[in-house]
């Protein structure tokens, strides 16, 4: 008689940190709600993460009014409420306020605490707070259990007025400015580069400017690259950097130099824009992408091994190529979905949130410049 053994499937190893608080998002125009989101960097991140096949352990933090269903349970706080913004679509441009939208913190949840933190090491660890939820103790905790960690600049700059309004604040008087050389990457919007000095910032790590429908520009040490966008048909800008933040370090976790995974960041930026809220990735796209990724790896090494800046971050042979392979995936699973809603008896699905019977607000024509 034979006996068959079973086969041990193969858990693939939490590799990436992601730390920064789940958050209800309300977007009011003419003092009416047209929209309630789940809000939040991680929320975005996540969602990318989980489609690149990357394990992620997230430490994130709610109120017991928290009212959406995530894959990966947030730390309730029994004392507090969920934070909460206000995004306002009509009351025009201030200073330090995004032109399309002024934004308010009116509900606060608790800050994430270094003991709140899991006691291991991890490869990436992502520090992507949205309301003022990251100490800089609790960063400081981070780069001693993480081998390389990525920044988003508004966990930061963000201050908040007497009213909740969102505020920058120069990173120099952030209380944060101390910890850069522990740091790999700080990624900024074009907006909040203004508020640090990037010619400075480039000698301590590396820097990561998103420009929306222009792509990206990486700046290090020694030098600076542009990175070429995708063409997008845009619904909704939210989370658009925050998704092109979970594809860069996505794609650096499979393996791939600096060049290519800005370039996989762009392009889940891009597939975010043309969807609403917190968007739902085509599975096929989804297998064809990370199929082109492991394609693309450079064998054996990971960028985290190179000790050669020049080699990690000079644009690699094949850059173009890779860059047409994306933009050719995203064209073939366009077409495969025009097909099925051409078919007899389809059903078109459209991923919206529910937002009890009104419909959400279109924010703006132009690809966000804010994420």
């Amino acid at each position: 008689m034979v006996t068959t053994i079973p086969q041990t499937p193969n858990i693939p190893i939490q590799s990436v940190l992601i730390v920064g608080n789940y958050c209800h998002d309300v977007l009011l125009q003419g003092g009416a709600v047209v929209a309630e989101t789940l809000g939040g960097a991680a929320s975005f991140i996540s969602n990318v993460l989980t489609g690149l096949s990357v394990s992620f352990h997230l430490t994130s933090k709610v109120g017991v009014d928290f009212k959406y269903p995530v894959n990966h349970d947030p730390i309730v706080v029994p004392t507090s409420k969920t934070t909460v913004f206000h995004a306002y679509f009509d009351q025009g441009y201030s200073e330090n306020a995004h032109q399309d939208r002024v934004l308010k913190r009116v509900e606060v949840c608790d800050p994430i605490n270094p003991s709140d933190l899991p006691d291991r090491k991890f490869d990436f660890g992502m520090t992507v707070g949205v309301g003022g939820e990251i100490l800089p103790e609790t960063l400081e905790r981070m780069v001693e259990i993480c081998d390389a960690v990525f920044v988003d600049i508004q966990a930061l700059i963000r201050a908040f007025d007497e009213n909740g309004t969102v505020k920058l604040v120069r990173l120099k008087e952030s209380g944060f400015y101390h910890l850069l050389p522990r740091l790999k990457f700080l990624k900024a919007s074009s907006d909040e580069a203004l508020f640090m000095e990037v010619e400075e910032v480039r000698l301590w790590c590396c820097v990561v400017v998103t420009h929306g429908k222009d792509g990206c520009e990486v700046y290090w040490k020694d030098g600076e690259m542009k990175i070429a966008p995708f063409g997008a048909n845009q619904i909704d800008p939210t989370g658009a950097g925050d998704s092109f933040l979970g594809g860069f370090v996505g794609g650096l976790v499979h393996g791939l130099v600096v060049p290519d995974a800005a370039l996989v960041g762009n392009f889940f930026g891009s597939l975010t824009v043309a969807h609403i809220g917190l968007p739902k990735f085509d599975l096929r796209l989804l297998q064809r992408i990370k199929e082109e990724v492991q394609t693309r790896k450079v064998q054996g090494t990971c960028w985290l091994e190179r000790r050669d800046d020049e080699v990690s971050f000079t644009k690699p042979a094949g850059h173009d190529e890779f860059h047409a392979s994306l933009s050719s995936s995203k064209l073939v699973s366009a077409e495969c979905r025009r097909d099925l809603s051409r078919s007899p008896g389809s059903v078109e699905q459209v991923n919206r949130p529910q937002y009890k019977g009104q419909q959400k607000f279109l924010l703006n024509s132009v690809y966000d410049k804010s994420n």
